[in-house]
């Protein structure tokens, strides 16, 4: 377990001055009113995680509590039910109708209590409880200043949107966002399951251009994509574990655009005057086929789709002639009644400013996602009877690598300038009861283009912090973005996710060393899944006889050769790409090898000298048509390949 080393200012000035009253911890959200006490609290050898006999929703918050406590502070509390001790941690439903369905109430002094009308509120109590000990974790190993908290979201939804469908991403890094996510107070987390690259890339040619729909499907056999799908029981599973963390998941089937996975599949779908990425919805099949898909994932007794929202995408789709635009309105209103008829609320991409008609579009308990002037100007559809989940795209579209919108968000803008109440520059009051929160949005537009599940996150990570502060507190930070900036680095991305591969802490100039092999055995398993951008790997090799595809090492998401199985020269593997380094190593030689990484190249040095360095760069695919391919690497520690080359004096150095 990493030890942070960053305190606050006013932790260490509440300890200095033992009669000063404790300043407010820095936890995101931020804290909404804090009223600070004297002193730290300490759990001691008779501490227990207490809560009231019978509630199984407090147990179910009892038990995550004590295995993050052990897995983020070797801290082994036992839980129970009775009479509350000093020092014990206590979980109770107190009544509070200001607090509301999130919000949450502790009183820490010689115990630490925390309460909230419901279970949720509860559960965000002890993501607050956590944090505040990281902050504190200098002092002792879990320590969190005497005071009292009350704390509530001005938003009901916060949440992120991530595109599956361009690029498949694993369920174990779907898991792992639910976790960051719950530990941030994010609560929706939106799987955007088909979509198609753009045809520019593919020669102009519909047939060729990539396309793939994620879930498995058994009325259509075949129809989930090869390259990488879910499982309907694995997807299933994921929902309901994210719900167990209060975090809901909401499945998105996107029609009657974007839907070229579901025309490779039937053909005669598409439409011949709008695109093949556009069902024909003047033909009764695709309303057959539309039917059947949705029914699949929404009816019987445990459906696959188990949350209490489904998207039905409905975005982009063509306003090129007055006829269409009545036939999308039309095909819109259907879907929205037929999610319904399964007992789901219906949530729809914003696009009816660019489908203005006169057929009628449900209004009532539908959610409308405003993400473009273009398509949905939030006033004319709060006007209609809309209630808007914020999710601007001049603001929050993530699209990585792409050279438009943004690849990293302007994290200061957003913390400084924008809450939910914005949408693309149109402000609403805040908390207006029309908005119902917001989200960031991670698109993979450009397929082919090497980013990796880490570049995602690499990207998403800080955008997901500042949202959680926004969307909880809104125009309420207090906290200056210079120490905002800083503190979010000091916190965890979740109990037991590092996804970042940090290995020494977060802000250091020099490259640290934190781990050392005389020499690196074959075949072994290692205490290190990876290592994180800012890394420098060195080791000294005696060269044997490598067979194409002999690793050096490899993790859960990567693979780094000594000979690569297509050329056998030096490479690594991750997300289906394969990266290699114009360097064999020969039989006999000796050389001290060096590998450097981060969020832009991967860069191989031999004795000291810098041989390749690959980094983004362009990829073209016609005269007009390019992409930034980004070849970077979070280095793999876990496992050590079955080489027989001699490998001595192994670093592995992070800054």
């Amino acid at each position: 377990m990493i030890r942070k080393v960053f305190v606050l200012s006013c932790l260490l000035a509440a300890v200095v001055m033992a009669h000063a009253a404790n300043e407010k911890p820095f936890v995101i959200p931020e804290l909404k009113e804090w009223h600070g006490g004297t002193g730290l609290y300490v759990p001691g050898s008779a501490t227990r995680i207490v809560y009231k006999a019978g509630d199984e929703g407090l147990q179910r918050v009892a038990e995550m509590l004590s295995a993050d406590l052990m897995n983020m502070f070797g801290l082994e509390l036992p839980i129970g039910t009775g009479k509350v001790s000093d020092g014990d941690i206590v979980l109770s439903i107190k009544s509070d109708k200001r607090l509301g369905e999130e919000g949450y109430e502790m009183n820490i002094g010689r115990r630490a209590e925390l309460s909230a009308p419901t279970v949720t509120g509860v559960y965000w109590a002890t993501r607050t409880l956590l944090q505040m000990a990281e902050s504190c974790m200098a002092m002792e190993p879990f320590a969190v200043p005497q005071g009292r908290v009350r704390d509530w979201p001005d938003y009901a939804l916060r949440g992120l949107m991530l595109d599956c469908g361009r690029k498949f991403i694993p369920m174990a890094f779907l898991q792992d966002y639910v976790d960051i996510m719950s530990y941030y107070k994010m609560n929706f987390f939106q799987i955007h399951l088909n979509d198609s690259g753009f045809p520019k890339f593919f020669d102009f040619d519909w047939n060729k251009t990539y396309a793939a729909f994620r879930l498995e499907s058994e009325t259509f056999p075949g129809l989930a994509a090869e390259d990488g799908h879910y499982k309907k029981a694995e997807f299933r599973h994921f929902q309901k574990r994210a719900a167990s963390r209060f975090v809901e998941v909401m499945p998105e089937i996107d029609v009657p655009a974007h839907t070229l996975a579901f025309v490779h599949y039937k053909p005669e779908l598409g439409s011949d005057v709008y695109g093949s990425d556009h069902f024909d919805l003047f033909k009764k099949e695709t309303y057959e086929f539309t039917d059947a898909l949705f029914a699949e994932y929404l009816g019987g007794d445990d459906p696959v789709f188990c949350g209490p929202r489904v998207s039905i995408g409905t975005d982009e789709y063509s306003n090129k002639d007055r006829e269409v635009v009545e036939k999308f309105r039309y095909f819109t209103d259907r879907y929205i009644r037929y999610v319904e008829s399964f007992g789901k609320q219906a949530c729809v991409w914003g696009s009816l400013s660019h489908a203005k008609g006169e057929t009628p579009v449900k209004v009532d308990n539908v959610l409308m996602q405003s993400w473009s002037m273009d398509y949905s100007e939030p006033k004319e559809m709060i006007a209609l009877g809309y209630r808007l989940v914020s999710i601007p795209d001049r603001h929050v579209y993530i699209v990585p690598a792409a050279g438009y919108y943004y690849d990293y968000l302007n994290i200061e803008f957003l913390y400084n300038q924008w809450t939910p109440a914005n949408i693309n520059g149109v402000v609403f009051p805040e908390r207006d009861p029309a908005i119902a929160g917001g989200m960031f949005a991670v698109w993979n537009d450009h397929v082919g283009n090497g980013i990796s599940t880490r570049d995602i996150h690499d990207r998403a990570f800080p955008a997901l912090q500042t949202l959680a502060a926004k969307c909880w507190t809104g125009a309420s930070v207090t906290v200056p973005f210079e120490s905002f900036e800083s503190g979010r680095r000091c916190l965890s991305e979740a109990p037991g996710v590092n996804l970042q591969g940090r290995r020494v802490a977060a802000g250091g100039d020099t490259c640290t060393i934190f781990w050392s092999l005389p020499e690196l055995m074959p075949n072994s398993e290692y205490p290190f899944e990876d290592v994180g951008y800012g890394y420098r790997i060195e080791f000294d090799i005696e060269g044997a006889d490598e067979q194409p595809g002999t690793e050096l090492f490899r993790s859960r998401d990567a693979v780094f050769y000594l000979s690569d199985p297509v050329s056998g020269m030096i490479g690594f593997s991750r997300d289906g790409y394969l990266n290699t380094f114009r360097y064999r190593i020969d039989e006999g030689e000796r050389m001290r090898i060096g590998i450097e990484g981060d969020n832009r190249s991967t860069r191989l040095y031999i004795d000291g000298r810098l041989v390749q360095e690959l980094s983004v760069a362009k990829k073209w695919y016609s005269e007009t048509a390019s992409t930034n391919y980004v070849p970077t690497l979070v280095f793999p520690l876990r496992r050590s390949g079955d080489f027989r080359s001699r490998i001595t004096h192994f670093e592995a150095r992070q800054k």
